[in-house]
């Protein structure tokens, strides 16, 4: 990679300030050219890596903006190479006018993710990590963060390195073994081998459970909304959110398409969908709500189950436990500002679930319902310094893979076949480990992976 990349890797927009970044071979001689520092001596070819100098952006004699230089010399930069990042005073208008002087003067406009890009080919970091950027940025929680802030700086790819340090090293030793079986034996092997493979398998079925938590973590708690029409459902909806997002009123059948939203609670992220009230229907658009409620089921992690607690479950009630049984379900019994007569005893007879008394209209119960998530789903404290997620669903994928080759490893002992086969499935569970961190992976794989980045990243 010999050319140079530039681009603005701040929101263009009114801001007060813009940072446009420069990386590769001319960025310190565009620099050069365009900077003039208030200090003479600092000319950003020949400052120290990493220190800044207040100037000017001057060329041909137009004076554009006062600025402030850093300058992070390669290899000690973030893609390695020589990088110049020029902090403007933020406007669409400056920004743009720099960096089109920059582009004139022999920088490229920069792919998105590419900065990021280069560093992973340049070695700095491995695909995990640069994966892991990506998801820190799109962080929707604390929780997020700090899960994706753990594989940033290679917690995961310390982890996969280790596997397959191992894996190499039982594969010579089997290799060696069948070629030069006089210098070499199995005996004494195979009983450590053993205990390898099978620790080794532990751990990968550890990083793949994870990945539900990690999912949720990533991406939210999935949470349908559901109850007959009238029971509430827009009402907590409004008082998770803490705000009238949706219209309440006495007229059964009001809502009749799915609202999502997101809410964070303590950490956690809900992904909010209200649906229409389910009841039979000869309302042709009503109906299709109600349709669009019963499909949003199967996806749901958490079903908040809304029920009219100031009168008697109906043929609607239960037609809607017919349909989420199995699901985690906490059943809110709404309206306890009036006396509570549904049976909760009946229900309990119909679904696993828990149960919570609240006034949606009102808002009492919602720090309840939030400690009530959180325990069923996250049975520990929130605390996530210790505990490594997957949160990357292709990470999963080989995850399985590599599950999937050890356990044919052992398979291959317990039915004492050739050795031979050890190493063929020794190797898959190696090349699958690998494509996590980058190794033998496509060109167009990893094209696909950075071009989901944002720009200047």
């Amino acid at each position: 990679m010999t050319d140079t990349i530039a681009a603005i890797a701040t929101g263009m927009g009114s801001s007060g300030i813009g940072i446009i970044r420069i990386s590769g071979n001319k960025a310190l001689s565009i620099a050069d050219e365009i900077f003039k520092p208030s200090i003479k001596k600092r000319k950003p070819s020949k400052m120290i890596s990493y220190t800044a100098a207040l100037g000017r952006i001057i060329y041909e004699g137009t004076l554009y903006d006062e600025v402030i230089c850093l300058v992070m010399k390669g290899p000690h930069s973030y893609t390695t190479e020589n990088v110049v990042e020029l902090n403007c005073h933020g406007g669409i208008l400056v920004l743009k006018q720099i960096f089109d002087l920059i582009i004139r003067l022999g920088a490229r406009p920069a792919q998105p993710g590419e900065f990021t890009k280069r560093a992973f080919l340049n070695g700095r970091i491995d695909l995990s990590q640069a994966e892991s950027v990506m998801d820190l940025i799109h962080s929707k929680n604390n929780m997020a963060a700090a899960a994706s802030i753990k594989q940033v700086t290679g917690e995961l790819r310390d982890i996969i390195a280790q596997m397959r340090t191992e894996l190499l090293f039982n594969m010579a030793h089997i290799e060696a073994a069948l070629d030069d079986p006089e210098n070499y034996s199995l005996d004494d092997f195979m009983p450590m081998f053993r205990t390898t493979v099978d620790n080794m398998l532990i751990s990968v079925n550890n990083l793949i459970e994870s990945s539900d938590s990690g999912r949720i973590i990533k991406e939210g708690i999935r949470t349908v909304i559901l109850g007959r029409p009238n029971a509430g459902k827009s009402s907590v909806l409004n008082m998770l959110l803490g705000a009238e997002r949706a219209i309440v009123t006495n007229v059964e059948g009001t809502t009749r398409d799915t609202l999502e939203e997101y809410v964070n609670i303590g950490g956690i992220t809900l992904n909010i969908v209200d649906t229409a009230g389910i009841r039979d229907t000869e309302d042709i658009v009503e109906r299709i709500g109600v349709d669009k409620a019963i499909d949003n089921i199967s996806d749901a992690d958490l079903i908040l189950f809304v029920v009219d607690g100031s009168s008697e479950l109906d043929a609607n009630d239960y037609k809607i436990m017919k349909c989420i049984k199995g699901k985690k379900i906490i059943t809110l019994i709404n309206k306890n500002d009036l006396d509570i007569v549904v049976d909760k005893m009946l229900i309990r007879s119909k679904i696993k679930t828990d149960f919570l008394e609240i006034s949606a209209k009102r808002g009492t119960g919602k720090k309840k319902l939030h400690a009530l998530i959180k325990k069923m789903f996250f049975a520990d404290d929130l605390n996530y310094n210790d505990q490594l997620y997957i949160t990357n669903m292709r990470h999963k994928a080989l995850l399985y893979e590599t599950a999937a080759s050890l356990s044919s490893v052992i398979e291959t002992m317990d039915n004492n076949m050739s050795e031979d086969f050890l190493t063929i499935d020794l190797m898959a569970a190696y090349e699958s480990l690998g494509k996590i961190i980058g190794e033998d992976l496509k060109d167009d794989l990893i094209n696909k992976i950075f071009s989901q980045f944002c720009m200047g990243k």
